[in-house]
């Protein structure tokens, strides 16, 4: 399948616009990355791919598939550690997060860049608004999602729909705000599994960053078995909340101050159109 997908219009060519950088974490997926790789939008800047210490072909088959990207290992196990490692050799002035297994669209990434373009500093995927949904997600995995989601919602005064969905886009200059684990650190970090995304969510919307919903449609894995485990993980999930609250608590108190204001949602349910958002 060919690259039918653009980033940019032709009326945006002409004028300054923001670089994008695509992070790909990978671990034993070698027979879904070509997917992945046809999917891609054409003009991405930059493609930063982390492998999870694979024992297929993975490293070999990314590389023949995107030669001119930048290709690491990432430094401990865990998505939320390849992420954060992808992040911190991202150049780009947009980064966009996707999976290697195919369940998530590359043809969706201009929608995320329309969000940001349109005013977002985080554009949030999500498979429960207009226009998103799934053909992946299980019973447990949809009613484990809705629990954890409200009780984010009730706790942090956020309006997401989809928390533990890991397909979205951010300006760069939002890592300062996630303040992720430290990856030379050889030692096993809290953020370094699935908890990553819940993590990045609740922290953002913490510092009032403006958030944008943007509709997506995951799809089935298409190889292989998924390393999510919904209890072990949603456990992970659930802890993660109880930490970012604990501790936005302790400096609650020890400022004196209560923030009631949290980040600002707004829902796409229509990728943006990019030639008249920026």
């Amino acid at each position: 399948m060919s690259n039918i997908v653009s980033i940019w219009d032709a009326s945006s060519l002409a004028t300054e616009r923001p670089t994008v950088t695509v992070v790909i974490p990978a671990l034993n997926e070698a027979r879904n990355l070509p997917h992945v790789a046809a999917r891609m939008p054409a003009d991405v800047d930059e493609v930063v791919f982390v492998d999870g210490h694979s024992v297929d072909d993975t490293v070999a088959v990314a590389q023949r598939l995107w030669p001119n990207a930048i290709h690491i290992r990432q430094t401990r196990r865990g998505k939320g550690n390849a992420l954060a490692c992808g992040f911190e050799v991202a150049s780009g002035d947009i980064v966009v997060m996707i999976d290697a297994d195919g369940s998530t669209d590359p043809h969706e990434i201009p929608g995320f860049v329309g969000a940001l373009i349109a005013g977002a500093d985080f554009a949030k995927g999500s498979r429960f608004i207009q226009g998103g949904g799934s053909a992946d997600i299980t019973t447990l995995r949809r009613f484990g999602n809705k629990g954890l989601n409200g009780l984010v919602n009730l706790v942090f005064s956020t309006k997401y729909t989809d928390l533990c969905y890991g397909y979205n886009a951010f300006w760069r200059r939002c890592l300062d705000v996630m303040d992720l684990p430290d990856t030379a650190i050889s030692s096993a970090q809290w953020g370094d599994g699935f908890e990553i995304e819940t993590l990045i969510n609740v922290r953002v919307a913490a510092r009032g960053l403006q958030i944008s919903e943007v509709a997506s449609y995951e799809e089935s894995r298409i190889h292989g078995v998924s390393n999510l485990n919904a209890f072990r993980d949603g456990i992970r999930v659930l802890h993660t909340i109880w930490r970012e609250f604990s501790k936005g608590r302790a400096a609650r108190r020890q400022t004196g101050k209560h923030h009631s204001s949290l980040g600002e949602f707004s829902p796409t349910t229509a990728n943006p159109d990019i030639s008249k958002s920026a």
